[in-house]
């Protein structure tokens, strides 16, 4: 019997490889939850990325203040429903991002009719090249990963204690695997590599300090929905290949 107040742990469905499955059931906000990752990430990728803001002297691009949430939403799912439920959602965000990435490039391929004067704009705005588009998937597919990854197995050794260490611990792996990924694939060549270097390390530590100042926030989504759908899963058979959707 669990005891009282803590929410009792779903029995695992054995698979004939003797690998756990997550119970065939329905969630009431997983798919809000979904929603809510995908939307974070086009909108850090898509609105923030093009703009560079400078606050007290220092300069970074403004969709580094969001583009952690996605993280934050990434640690969510993983802690509540497991890494195969999150591992889904990682791929719907990977869909999102190269669905928008080709459809910028196919709106900006049209010719723009006589009149219309806005063609530099959308550019400026929507025209990343190919190579920082690519960058940018492959730095998101791995730093995603790597990030649900960790925190999975983060709580299997902690036994469930100390959300703190593993929604911290997992973004400074993750996020480091993004960036290491993105920046040199993106701008080595292009840029000075101390520039590369410098801008990689310094909007990495924003984004780990961010997720750290947005610990409070998970805490209480992670409990609500715990609560809510009275799931709290642990990952002890699970299959971590990222190469699949099987939930």
């Amino acid at each position: 019997m669990a005891a009282a107040g803590r929410i009792p742990e779903p029995e695992m469905n054995q698979t004939p490889a003797g690998l756990a499955r997550h119970p065939h059931r329905s969630y009431r906000y997983y798919d809000l939850v979904m929603a809510a990752f995908v939307t974070v990430l086009l909108c850090a990728n898509l609105i923030g990325a093009a703009k560079v803001a400078q606050v007290g002297g220092f300069t970074f691009g403004a969709g580094v203040l969001f583009f952690p949430i996605s993280y934050v939403f990434g640690d969510v799912l993983t802690e509540v429903y497991g890494y195969a439920r999150a591992r889904k959602v990682v791929w719907a965000g990977f869909g999102a991002l190269a669905f928008a990435s080709f459809l910028s490039w196919a709106t900006l391929a049209f010719p723009p009719a006589p009149g219309w004067p806005h063609q530099a704009a959308y550019e400026t705005v929507f025209g990343g090249t190919p190579r920082i588009v690519l960058a940018s998937l492959v730095a998101y597919f791995c730093g995603e990963f790597c990030n649900s990854y960790v925190l999975a197995k983060m709580k299997l050794a902690t036994g469930g204690r100390l959300l703190w260490s593993r929604t911290i611990g997992s973004t400074i792996l993750g996020e480091a695997v993004d960036s290491a990924v993105f920046y040199p694939l993106a701008f080595l060549g292009v840029w000075e590599t101390d520039l590369v270097v410098r801008v990689m390390v310094s909007n990495y530590l924003l984004k780990v300090v961010w997720e750290a100042v947005m610990t409070p926030f998970t805490y209480r989504i992670v409990n609500f929905l715990k609560r809510a759908e009275s799931e709290d899963y642990f990952d002890r058979s699970t299959d971590f290949t990222p190469f699949s959707l099987e939930t």
